[in-house]
């Protein structure tokens, strides 16, 4: 069952059953997500991108992650779990999703989405129950690379300070080079906080905003670009891990902005 919000010329459906995923965001009729079951715009959490064989190490605990996209875990549990509705109105929605096996602990995950007719406002809240724990949460939106047939193609525009150097098992390596040219499928930092960019030229504007560090951009497929804000980089349950603890939650917000070009 989907949520519907819409506000002025904006629409946008959730599916809560499939991961709490937005499956479509329309602006004025036309559609900005790649559409499928896999695709739309999903939330990874409670890590992003893909943990090292796995495996992920709290204290002394080390901890096993089903291979689920082997040789690594990728993306989280949250885009494949059923999420319960917390309230909704004409533009707002929230959904709700507890922590459970295979993941380590216990705790509960908070998506709120907010609608105006020139933005979308995401925001993600991850809690424990008990212990503390290492967690990351963000979004991995497949915005169309081309939204009419025939039209422009998404141009990308950001600049990050540095780019996570990627090893041939496309995970950063500790090391941070120069950002250097696309395609991509790599991580940025944005100390400042995430601000890119798409223009569909002669069509749309879309700001990807957030005050989260780290962005993966994905563009190495024809369909689609992918602009991923998230709390920390790939792998960082182990290199750069943040506590969730019971006094302090992970949070992390992101905004859509687009604007109507001549």
């Amino acid at each position: 069952m989907s949520t519907r919000l819409s506000a002025g010329g904006a629409e946008i459906t959730i599916d809560r059953e499939n991961g709490c995923r937005i499956g479509s965001l329309r602006v004025d009729g036309t559609e900005l997500l790649r559409q499928g079951p896999h695709f739309g715009s999903f939330p990874m959490v409670p890590w992003c991108g893909r943990t090292a064989n796995g495996r992920f190490r709290d204290g002394a605990a080390v901890h096993q992650l089903p291979l689920n996209h082997p040789p690594h875990a990728i993306h989280g549990f949250g885009r494949d779990a059923v999420w319960r509705a917390a309230g909704a109105s004409e533009t707002r929605a929230a959904f709700v999703y507890d922590l459970a096996d295979p993941w380590p602990y216990a705790g509960r995950v908070t998506q709120v989405f907010e609608l105006t007719e020139d933005a979308l406002t995401l925001t993600m809240g991850v809690e424990t129950y008990g212990d503390s724990f290492p967690a990351q949460a963000g979004w991995h939106p497949w915005f169309r690379r081309v939204l009419t047939p025939g039209g422009p193609e998404a141009q990308i525009a950001f600049a990050p300070e540095w780019q996570e150097e990627r090893g041939e098992d496309h995970l950063p390596t500790g090391h941070r080079t120069e950002p250097k040219p696309g395609p991509w499928d790599d991580c940025f930092g944005m100390p400042g906080g995430v601000d890119v960019t798409l223009t569909w030229p002669g069509r749309l504007e879309l700001k990807v905003t957030s005050r989260a560090e780290w962005v993966v951009v994905y563009d190495e497929q024809p369909e689609a670009v992918c602009v991923e804000p998230q709390s920390g980089p790939p792998n960082g349950l182990n290199t750069l891990p943040q506590l969730v603890t019971p006094v302090d939650p992970l949070e992390i917000s992101s905004t859509w902005t687009w604007r109507r070009l001549p």
